[in-house]
């Protein structure tokens, strides 16, 4: 008899890469209804939901940082994703249930946040060690694997919504619920197929004592993360805290480098700050940019006096993931013959670039505020203001891990990682807090779009102002960023 052959890489990645869409079609479809759900459905004030979203994205973004290393050094990732999926599914069917309110929807949010922290940062390791030493199939794996994180999420935010009003809230949490328990299925039907991909854990007998320890300690951070959240200024506080861990963790891996990998560390430092500047604008397609939707914008879309299709409010911020899916390739299509010719952008010009981009978007939406004849907007503003927005993504925030895996010594690139991730989510909550600029007053009763309207040109005012700071700021950096760049290499060829 014959042994049974090895699954080939690519069966391997199937395996991960439709557990991922299926993740991602949860957390887009639950992500997109969920400040509509606290504004609408619970009475929660601008304010507060936009301040609590901002502390679940957070949350949300700070907890891979402690779900990576428990997979690369306690359970192993394979085991980690499996439990992060289903913990996810559980978050969501809280959300799914007709008769909860504040309460379980804090609970939800912390189940989901954890559960987050468990699957995203193994799921990405199990693509990793599919490809390991074969970087050029890497490359193209994550480009693959990054298509399908968006098909997951347009699909979701166009059919959750959509759900919703036919239907209601909670059956539109529960598709999400669906989602995972299909992903779960899938994977548990071809998991030999990944039997011999994982961590260093994934390959020893399961220590129950250990399992035990973890699964305690996710249930002890979900009731933290239920706590923090029902406090907005413990949230608040936390955020900050969060802030200086990052800026610690910058400050000591410093002084942990040789003089000849400090040029690359700066560099990582001032781009990744750009990067947190992003986010706070990213955000807004969240906060600001759904309840202008929700208010201001009209939902029918038409040309020529014709109505083609109408939208619900959540369903706009798909056009964020369906403008990455059309602009990636002939994007990647530019880099490829920039790169040929030998005028390749570097990072640090892409970044000019996305903030110019960024500032435009915000310049269109404050003048369809302004010249608008009437309190409702055309819907098509919100296309060419997202598609602005999305380029600006795939310039800066799509290269932020590229600029950790370039600049930082491997020796200190995981730590380096996790650090990024909680800059972003620290800057998030400060874009969250940004969006309150334009909170209604607690007044009651269904506001007037005429006053409504003001509100949020003035808040994309602002924001177009910090756009063209974020592009003057990010030219005078540019210079300074081609000479730490240059030190770097020349540091890694005398290394």
């Amino acid at each position: 008899m014959h042994a049974p052959s090895r699954p080939s890489r690519t069966q391997s990645f199937t395996v991960v890469l439709l557990i991922e869409l299926w993740e991602r079609f949860g957390y887009y479809g639950m992500s997109a209804l969920l400040l509509l759900f606290m504004v609408q459905r619970l009475g929660f004030r601008d304010s507060t939901a936009n301040l609590l979203w901002g502390a679940f994205a957070a949350l949300t973004y700070a907890s891979p940082a402690i779900g990576g290393w428990i997979g690369d050094q306690v359970i192993g990732s394979r085991r980690c994703m499996v439990i992060g999926a289903a913990i996810l599914a559980l978050g969501y069917l809280f959300m799914s249930l007709p008769s909860g309110g504040a309460v379980l929807l804090y609970v939800a949010m912390g189940t989901i946040a954890i559960g987050n922290g468990m699957f995203k940062p193994n799921a990405a390791n199990m693509v990793r060690r599919i490809y390991e030493g074969d970087d050029a199939r890497l490359d193209g794996a994550f480009t693959i694997y990054y298509m399908a994180v968006n098909v997951g999420s347009t699909v979701s935010i166009l059919l959750c919504p959509w759900l919703k009003d036919q239907y209601g809230w909670h059956v539109a949490f529960a598709i999400s619920f669906l989602g995972l328990v299909i992903g779960l299925a899938n994977f548990t039907i071809l998991r030999a197929r990944v039997a011999h991909v994982g961590s260093r854990p994934d390959f020893a007998p399961m220590h129950v004592p250990r399992l035990m320890l973890v699964l305690g300690g996710i249930v002890l951070a979900i009731i933290a993360v239920d706590v923090i959240l029902q406090h907005p200024v413990l949230a608040r506080d936390c955020v900050w805290l969060a802030a200086l861990v990052v800026l610690g963790a910058w400050v000591v891996t410093f002084r942990r480098s040789t003089r000849f990998e400090r040029p690359g560390l700066l560099a990582m430092y001032l781009l990744t700050l750009q990067v947190m500047l992003f986010f706070i604008f990213y955000q807004q397609m969240s906060t600001s940019l759904t309840l202008f939707a929700l208010r201001n914008v009209d939902l029918a879309f038409g040309v020529g006096g014709f109505t083609l299709f109408h939208w619900s409010p959540a369903q706009f911020s798909a056009l964020d993931p369906i403008w990455i899916m059309v602009a990636s390739p002939p994007l990647a299509w530019l880099y490829n013959r920039l790169g040929a010719s030998g005028r390749d952008l570097p990072i640090a010009g892409k970044y000019v670039v996305g903030f110019a981009l960024v500032a435009a978007g915000f310049l269109i939406w404050w003048l369809s505020c302004r010249w608008s004849a009437t309190p409702l907007v055309s819907p098509w503003i919100m296309v060419w203001g997202y598609l602005l927005l999305s380029l600006a993504e795939l310039l800066i925030s799509g290269l932020g891990l590229a600029v950790v895996a370039r600049y930082v010594p491997a020796r200190m690139s995981a730590f380096m990682m996790g650090a990024y991730f909680l800059s972003v989510g620290v800057a998030m909550y400060i874009g969250s807090w940004v969006a309150n600029y334009a909170a209604l007053p607690d007044v009651g009763g269904q506001p007037d779009p005429a006053q409504t309207l003001p509100l949020y040109g003035s808040l994309f005012f602002r924001l177009f102002l910090l756009g063209c700071g974020g592009t003057v700021a990010s030219l005078v950096l540019l210079p300074i960023i081609r000479r730490l760049d240059a030190a770097h290499q020349r540091g890694e060829a005398g290394a």
